[in-house]
Parts: C-alpha cells; sequence; structure tokens
C-alpha cells in the first residue's frame, strides 16, 4: 500500500479467490547492492529470502506433488495447483536476485549450498539416516513443516504490504514490488498448505499433534537460519569491507525505523498457529493483497503480456 493510501475495507469473503501464478519479470540493472539506502543490516535481514526461498520453494513443489494424488477435493486441488505455480515462480524470481548479488561481488554458494543440502538431502523424498519412519508419516511430517512456514511467509507478506516506511526510507522501487508482489502471493494463498496439510494428515489429536510438531520444529530452525544468513551477508558485504557485523542492537534499530517486522509480530503468529481452532484465512488482509497485486508493475506487466498473447 502506497503512503497516503486508504486502509482497505472488509476483506474479501473467505478465501474463494483464485490462486494463479503470475509470470512476473524484474529488471535488476539499477538496484543498488544496499537498497534500502545507509541501511545494510536491514537490507541483508531482508535479503535472507533470496539466500532461502529457492531451494525452499523448490522443495514446496516437490512435497506437494507427492501429496496431490491424495487430494480428492476438487476445490483443493485446484488450489494446491495454483499454489504450486506461484511457488515455482518466486524460486526463480528469488534466484535471479541471487545473480544480482553475485555480479555485486556478493557471492552466496557458500550459505545457499547448506539451504539446498537441508531441502534435497534432509527433507527429500526419503527420510535421512535410514530413519524407519513410513512414507505416510514422512508425508505427512514435511506437509506439517511447509503448513507452519507458511505461517510466517503469511505474516510477514502482509507486512511487507503495510510497511510504508521502506518506501520512506527510499527503498529501491524494483526490490520492494518484488517482495511486494511476493508478499502478496503469500497472503493470497495463506490457507491453501495448512489446508493441505489438514486433507492429508490424518485426523484428531494426531493430525494436531503433528501440526504442533511442526512448527515447533520451524520456528528455530527458521530463527536460526535467518541470523545465520544476516550474518553471512553483512560479513561478506564487499561495501563493509568486513567493518561490520550483524546484531541485535543494529537489527532492532532497523525495527524501531520500522525497517523489519516487529518481535511481536513475528512471534505471536506462533501461539495463533498453536489453537486448534485456527485457520489461516485469519491472518492479514486478501483485500490489501489482491488490491496490491492490481496496481504491481510486475504484475500489471505479465497480465499485459498473457493479454496479448491471447490476442494474438
Amino acid at each position: 500500500m502506497s503512503p497516503g493510501a486508504p486502509e482497505p475495507g472488509p476483506d474479501l469473503a473467505g478465501d474463494a479467490h483464485p490462486i494463479v501464478p503470475r509470470r512476473v519479470a524484474f529488471d535488476w540493472e539499477a538496484t543498488p547492492l544496499h537498497w534500502i539506502p545507509d541501511e545494510p543490516t536491514a537490507t541483508h535481514v531482508i535479503n535472507v529470502l533470496h539466500l532461502l526461498l529457492p531451494a525452499g520453494e523448490r522443495w514446496f513443489v516437490k512435497v506437494f506433488k507427492e501429496g496431490l494424488p491424495l487430494v480428492t477435493d476438487p476445490e483443493l486441488r485446484r488450489d494446491v495447483k495454483g499454489f504450486m505455480g506461484q511457488e515455482a515462480t518466486h524460486s526463480v524470481q528469488h534466484a535471479y536476485v541471487l545473480d544480482h548479488l553475485a555480479q555485486q561481488q556478493l557471492p552466496t554458494e557458500a550459505y545457499t549450498k547448506h539451504v539446498d543440502f537441508l531441502f534435497e538431502k534432509l527433507l527429500g523424498e526419503r527420510p535421512p539416516f535410514k530413519v524407519p519412519v513410513t512414507a505416510q508419516e514422512w508425508l505427512r511430517f514435511r506437509l506439517s513443516l511447509i503448513a507452519a512456514i507458511e505461517q510466517f511467509t503469511a505474516v510477514l507478506g502482509d507486512w511487507v504490504l503495510r510497511a510504508e516506511t521502506l518506501e520512506r526510507a527510499g527503498a529501491d522501487e524494483v526490490m520492494l514490488d518484488l517482495l511486494r508482489w511476493h508478499g502478496a502471493e503469500e497472503v493470497e494463498h495463506r490457507s491453501v498448505a495448512f489446508d493441505m496439510y489438514q486433507h492429508c494428515g490424518g485426523s484428531g489429536l494426531p493430525r494436531y499433534a503433528r501440526r504442533v510438531e511442526g512448527m515447533v520444529v520451524v520456528a528455530p530452525v527458521l530463527a536460526w537460519l535467518w541470523i545465520w544468513g544476516a550474518s553471512y551477508l553483512i560479513r561478506n558485504d564487499p561495501r563493509l569491507g568486513g567493518r561490520t557485523r550483524y546484531s541485535l542492537r543494529g537489527h532492532n534499530r532497523a525495527v524501531a525505523k520500522g525497517l523489519l517486522p516487529t518481535w511481536r509480530e513475528l512471534g505471536t503468529a506462533i501461539p495463533r498457529y498453536f489453537r486448534r481452532s485456527y485457520h489461516p484465512s485469519q491472518e492479514g488482509s486478501l483485500r490489501r493483497a489482491v488490491e496490491y497485486l492490481a496496481a504491481s508493475p510486475a504484475a500489471r506487466a505479465a497480465a499485459g503480456a498473457v493479454g496479448r498473447a491471447a490476442m494474438s
């Protein structure tokens, strides 16, 4: 939402909204390394997304492909396919940002090789180290992890759509459009991973316990990966020359300026998720997300390209 724009009205009814991938493209030629001027900590804390998402979202798609034959509800099946298309596009677009960082003398392979190992080996199609877990339970466990991760992506997506302070700080318009396009689609499909898990995860108390287990695993691992990633980027930033390190004090200064989400926003997402009655349709504003997707330069260009192709 741009500065001065009115707050969205009442949210759209439920999540009855078509989930379709948008074949967007971004031009990184003019985007500086510190795309939030004079704010390397805020820049690189957000840049951790680019380190995690290419491999992570490819993994989402692989796991959902495994589970898709189990989906008997036609509406959920349609949404799952839309989710998979959106996540595949997110993975590709964030990978392009890694190429852009490398062109600016900030290579990321020393970090991303560990992320690749996590998703491709430790969380691959078969349990690692020959752990005696049935194929059904291994799939359910991984679906529970994705549902928990998507809780945080919905919260972050809604935050970036509301974070007008990024514009006031002079954030690069192309990067801001990438983050908001992605954030809007995360809000748009906020319920799909949860519904997929609920559909395929069994029933009763075991299904709920496994959902809790997913969040118990995801929350600390994500925090660790994020701190490690931000530390890596700041330490290897050629413009900083090794003079700066990631610190909680620097992070909190960026939070106080409104350039990063508050710890409260992130932390309270966890107990909400633990409620037996919880559903992700309660997260964020679908109306705000849809309004941004209608205004996003990249999404509008993608829609225009589709329209021109259909008319030719």
